[in-house]
């Protein structure tokens, strides 16, 4: 059963606030993921580790002058259909939540795992996503 809305709906917020665009059909992630360029797909989450630090570190992340094309994100435990579409495009990673992958041309590139999310900082996090972001956006959008 997923999650109530009224309970997640300020978690959607943190990352949609800085940009991020929802998805929450698997037909809605296929064209946000296999469009030409790069996009950072976030698996949100209700846990501590999202809240504390994953999603304060991907909004500072989102202020770096490199950024992705677009970001997505979806939301583990209540878009269940679009976070299982999203996981499939991981490959060679197994589900875990929260994580980011950042994707080119729907082909994975990067990945942050839930395993170095809770292990970090949210300036971490914000300084790995901004690191592969300068690595692999930037000759992307020059």
């Amino acid at each position: 059963m997923p999650y109530p809305e009224f309970l997640i709906a300020p978690m959607r917020e943190e990352l949609t606030d800085v940009g991020f665009t929802e998805l929450r059909t698997a037909p809605d992630v296929d064209r946000a993921v296999t469009e030409k360029g790069t996009t950072l797909v976030v698996v949100n989450s209700v846990c501590g580790c999202a809240a504390g630090k994953a999603r304060p570190g991907i909004a500072r992340a989102m202020q770096h002058a490199t950024r992705p094309d677009r970001a997505v994100t979806v939301f583990a435990g209540a878009d269940i259909e679009a976070t299982d579409r999203a996981r499939s495009y991981f490959t060679g990673y197994p589900p875990s939540s929260p994580s980011v992958g950042l994707l080119r041309d729907g082909k994975l590139i990067y990945m942050m795992e839930r395993h170095q999310i809770e292990g970090n900082t949210a300036d971490g996090i914000a300084a790995a996503l901004t690191a592969a972001f300068d690595k692999y956006c930037a000759t992307q959008n020059a």
